[in-house]
């Protein structure tokens, strides 16, 4: 397990890699989690933790989804669940074209998670198979969104928005997407200093939110 109390991290990173090494274990992902950090790297590479400057976020009184997209939502064309087929979303979203920071370790780790009730999934289901579909973790008010997939159109979209109506309703209060993207910055995804993030991290700590 990693001590993070008692690691050096490195936060003069241009990009925001702060430690190298450590492991996967649920209370060094945990622990990583509650201090702003997360893992991502490829298969080759040693174990890879970041805390960017800045952080992206989602506000929900600004996350937009677009009209015809809550047309979808509204003519019921997929069927949602909500931790049914967390190890099958893991799966669908490592398997990209252009490769996956998914390692086997990553898999292996988040399914552990999932078992200790930390890690999340929203599933998009169409004529019951599984066509879309997100995952995060989620400690006290805080969600961390890590990966989504889809195998037909919106439904990663439509898993979304069901993840989004999900964390309002059960009183979350810290959207996370890490690190920008064009897709996540379309949806309305803002980027807030690590200083001011950390400080909103430590406030959705303390809430006793349950996603389940």
């Amino acid at each position: 397990m990693v001590d993070w109390d008692d690691e050096p991290l490195m936060w003069d990173d241009p990009y925001g890699l702060v430690f190298i090494g450590g492991d996967l274990e649920p209370d060094s992902l945990l622990g990583a989690y509650r201090r702003g950090i997360f893992p991502w790297f490829n298969e080759d590479d040693p174990f890879l933790w970041w805390s960017p400057e800045p952080r992206s976020i989602f506000e929900f009184e600004t996350l937009h989804f677009s009209r015809r997209l809550m047309r979808v939502v509204r003519q019921g064309k997929f069927t949602i669940t909500i931790n049914q087929a967390f190890a099958d979303v893991m799966r669908s979203c490592a398997l990209r074209d252009e490769g996956t920071w998914i390692t086997p370790e990553m898999y292996e780790a988040y399914c552990q998670l999932h078992e200790l009730g930390h890690a999340h999934s929203v599933e998009a289901w169409r004529q019951g198979n599984l066509v879309g579909g997100v995952y995060g973790v989620a400690v006290g008010g805080f969600f961390a969104a890590e990966s989504m997939f889809h195998l037909e159109t919106d439904a990663g979209m439509v898993a979304l928005f069901a993840l989004t109506q999900r964390l309002q309703e059960r009183s979350f209060t810290l959207f996370d997407t890490q690190m920008a993207t064009d897709h996540t910055r379309q949806l309305g995804a803002v980027d807030v200093s690590r200083t001011e993030y950390l400080t909103r991290l430590a406030q959705a700590l303390r809430i006793a939110a349950d996603f389940a």
